[in-house]
């Protein structure tokens, strides 16, 4: 669309419209112009356009300010570092040095060599494979019920939405505010005689997986992710035919992948570290995991050894959370779920 000229002839209307879609008016084609328009230059978008921080996008320019920025950050990333990862090396390193050269001179590095004898005494002598094992096993079965539990109690509230949804989920938020150590002695008793069994489950590992799986805040978290899911996905894939179990198993988990890696790392560190409901429901050492069975061997035990044992203890945690890292923040999961 060409705007008439005005009478000094500067073509005013389209340097005026052409400044309204942000661009500047020098760049608006003349009226009138022989041969081909222009190309329109635009400016390049600074990287700090649009930013907020303490530190404006002008003060960024100023060579000085930017140094002093960057050192600071670097500083600062430094520490994070030191507090974050320090302690895990510094136990990997006394999992590997001679207790004499942990007592004496703790942040020397190896005066007197390095002593894998440590971990090999911890893994065969200490008994540690078995009690990993023990931990694996219960971090594994409290993880599938507990995952079993918030996502069918996550989509019928969210998804199916029945006539009573509200009430449950309202039931669901008030448990949250109960402290667990309330909780402890009516759960012992249940899994001490539990209804309709009409046998004991101490010293099961079922006594361990079943409670678990009532986590209000995992069925709460995935409730919530639900509701922010597009429900036209869900509309399309029920005038499809898609049944309730076919929409929850092909439609809802797969665009959900990032609160199930959430739900996966919580529910497995949750386990690994659990120490008080284990010592209570599992008196067998030989079913034990590690997080009680270290605490009892730690006095009989040579410090270098047990702190090899605490680093075999802390490897799945670690290895479990890098493998989900990028479910844990990421949200391709919903990428893609929704066109036109």
């Amino acid at each position: 669309m060409t705007f008439p000229p005005n009478s000094d002839g500067s073509g005013r209307a389209t340097a005026v419209a052409a400044d309204v879609r942000g661009q500047a008016p020098e760049a608006a084609t003349p009226v009138g112009a022989a041969g081909a328009a222009r190309p329109v230059r635009r400016r390049k978008a600074s990287q700090f356009e649009g930013g907020r921080g303490y530190v404006s996008a002008q003060d960024w320019r100023n060579t000085r300010v930017s140094a002093t920025m960057k050192t600071l950050h670097a500083i600062l990333l430094g520490l994070l570092l030191i507090i974050g990862i320090g302690p895990m090396l510094l136990l990997a390193k006394f999992a590997i040095t001679p207790t004499q050269d942990i007592i004496r001179t703790p942040l020397a590095i190896f005066p007197h060599g390095v002593r894998w004898a440590n971990i090999s005494e911890a893994w065969n002598d200490v008994q540690i494979s078995k009690y990993f094992l023990n931990t694996i096993w219960l971090a594994a079965g409290s993880w599938f019920v507990q995952m079993v539990v918030a996502t069918t109690g996550g989509y019928v509230l969210s998804v199916l939405r029945p006539a009573w949804g509200r009430i449950i989920n309202g039931l669901v938020i008030a448990t949250l505010f109960v402290p667990s150590v309330v909780l402890l002695v009516p759960l012992y008793l249940t899994i001490l005689n539990p209804p309709g069994l009409g046998t004991s489950l101490i010293n099961s590992f079922w006594a361990v997986w079943l409670p678990s799986g009532a986590s209000a805040f995992n069925v709460v978290l995935m409730t919530r992710f639900f509701d922010s899911l597009p429900r036209e996905v869900f509309e399309a894939a029920k005038v499809d035919g898609a049944s309730s179990f076919r929409l929850f198993w092909s439609v809802v988990l797969p665009m959900s992948k990032p609160i199930l890696g959430v739900v996966s790392v919580f529910a497995t560190i949750a386990s690994w570290k659990d120490f008080l409901w284990p010592m209570l429901v599992l008196k067998d050492p030989a079913q034990q995991p590690l997080s009680v069975r270290l605490p009892a061997i730690a006095s009989q035990t040579d410090l270098g050894v047990f702190l090899a044992s605490l680093a075999i203890s802390t490897l799945i945690p670690v290895v479990f959370f890098l493998a989900f890292q990028r479910l844990f923040l990421s949200g391709a999961g919903l990428g893609g779920a929704v066109k036109g």
